[in-house]
């Protein structure tokens, strides 16, 4: 979305980032489809709606944004990895829930979004890995939702639920989402009004 240039769209939690920076592209969809992958995540815990709505739909600076918690306004890979501009785990996981919800605001005004998240290939890393770590969780399934608060907490709850099998293991996967603090980005979404943790599954294939 940022092949041309970017935009800035309205942030309503401005306790980090003042705005959100995206893609120019943005402006040109009526609606969207959030198409995710569910799996861990080295700096976020784990990569779902949220993070895919705030990391995938901003731009190289707005990416910067985000993880230095608004103290980078323009990607310098020189700096976004010191002390003085990553080290607010909190901080970043706050950024990524309101920049998902500028987004989520954003397209409200127009058709609105549908979220779909893949649970399948779940390794502990994220994609944009090179070398991701093994998978050791059998596939899941596909879930989908217009709140992706929702959503992704019912991923994190199919994780935590998973029994520990030969061939399927959770272990892993919950460990590297503590660490992290992940599920606190789903916690202050719904604390900033984004969505709700709250939810029921139906299923499809009864």
């Amino acid at each position: 979305m940022d092949e041309y240039d970017e935009i800035r769209i309205p942030v309503k939690d401005q306790r980090h980032i003042k705005y959100d920076i995206v893609g120019g592209h943005i402006a040109n969809y009526d609606f969207m489809i959030a198409l995710n992958h569910f799996k861990g995540h080295p700096m976020g815990g784990y990569g779902g709606a949220l993070k895919n709505l705030s990391i995938g739909c901003a731009s190289s600076n707005g990416k910067a944004y985000i993880h230095s918690s608004g103290k980078m306004e323009k990607l310098d890979m020189a700096k976004l990895w010191t002390p003085e501009y990553i080290g607010d785990q909190d901080g970043f996981l706050e950024s990524m829930a309101a920049a998902a919800q500028a987004v989520t605001n954003y397209f409200q005004k127009r058709q609105g979004i549908i979220y779909i998240s893949v649970m399948n290939n779940m390794s502990i890393d994220c994609d944009c890995v090179d070398h991701p770590a093994p998978v050791k969780l059998e596939d899941y399934g596909i879930l989908a939702s217009t709140d992706p608060v929702a959503l992704d907490q019912a991923c994190v709850d199919i994780i935590n639920n998973q029994q520990v099998t030969a061939t399927n293991d959770p272990t892993d996967l919950l460990s590297r989402i503590d660490k992290q603090h992940g599920t606190h980005t789903i916690e202050h979404a719904e604390a900033i009004g984004l969505g709700t943790r709250k939810y029921t599954i139906v299923s499809i294939d009864k």
